[in-house]
C-alpha cells in the first residue's frame, strides 16, 4: 500500500485528488495539509511513501517544503501537482529534491503511474517538462571534461546512463539491455557514485543535457 500526504491550499481540490487516488487499491491518503508548514507538522508522525505537493500556498510554499522534506525525511518522495509549469518553477522544485513534477490537467492514469514510479525510486516529469528541469543545470550543455567521473564509466554503464535520460526505469533498461534489475540497479548506483549525484533525477537531467544532440556521443570505454 502506498501511502500518500496531500498538501494543496484549496479543500476542494484535496478531496477530489483524494477521491481519485483511493479509487486505486494500492494507494491510502493518509493525511493532508493546506499549506507547508502544517504539512511539515505532521509528515515526521504520518512518514508516507509520497507527497503530492503544490506549489503556490500561503505561510509556506511547495518549493520550501519540498527542500525541508528532502534535506530532514529522504525516505518520503516528493511529487508536485500543480497547475504551474514556469520554468523557474520546475528546475527549483527538482533541484531542491522533487522526484517528480506533474500539471493537474494530468490524466489519472498518468498521476497513479507516476505515485507509483516514484515511490519505487524513480523519476517521473510531465509531457513537456524535461527541458525546463533541465535548468537546474548551472550550463546548458555540460562539456564531457569537465565532469569529474564521465570518463570512469565503462561503456556499459554510458549505455545505462543513455537510457536513464530517455526516461526508462530500472525493469525496462533490463529489459533493452538483456540484464537483471538488480544488475541495472547496481550500474545506477556507480554511476551516481562515480559522478557525485545525489540521486536518479540529477544523473537524468544530466544525461538527458549530455546527450541530447546526435553529435554528443559519449566516450568510448571498455566494456565489463
Amino acid at each position: 500500500m502506498i501511502r500518500i500526504f496531500l498538501v494543496d491550499d484549496q479543500f476542494l481540490i484535496r478531496q477530489g485528488i483524494k477521491s481519485l487516488l483511493e479509487s486505486n487499491s494500492d494507494m491510502e491518503v493518509i493525511g493532508e495539509a493546506e499549506n507547508g508548514q502544517l504539512a511539515l507538522e505532521q509528515v515526521p508522525t504520518l512518514q508516507p511513501d509520497v507527497v503530492l505537493m503544490d506549489i503556490r500556498m500561503p505561510v509556506m510554499d511547495g518549493v520550501a517544503t519540498t527542500q525541508a522534506i528532502a534535506q530532514h525525511y529522504p525516505q518520503t518522495k516528493v511529487l508536485v501537482l500543480t497547475t504551474f509549469d514556469d520554468d523557474e518553477y520546475v528546475s527549483q522544485a527538482m533541484r531542491l529534491g522533487a522526484k517528480g513534477y506533474l500539471l493537474k490537467d494530468s490524466e489519472p492514469d498518468e498521476l497513479a503511474m507516476a505515485i507509483r514510479a516514484i515511490s519505487k525510486g524513480h523519476t517521473q516529469l510531465g509531457p513537456g517538462l524535461f527541458e525546463k528541469a533541465l535548468l537546474c543545470f548551472s550550463v546548458p550543455t555540460p562539456a564531457k571534461e569537465q565532469i569529474p567521473g564521465l570518463t570512469r564509466l565503462t561503456t556499459r554503464e554510458l549505455e545505462v546512463l543513455r537510457l536513464i535520460a530517455s526516461g526508462a526505469n530500472n525493469r525496462e533498461i533490463a529489459q533493452s539491455l538483456f540484464l537483471s534489475e538488480n544488475t541495472v540497479k547496481n550500474y545506477v548506483t556507480n554511476i551516481l557514485n562515480h559522478l557525485n549525484l545525489r540521486d536518479r533525477t540529477q544523473a537524468a537531467l544530466l544525461a538527458h543535457s549530455l546527450f541530447r544532440s546526435t553529435h554528443n556521443q559519449p566516450p568510448k570505454r571498455s566494456p565489463l
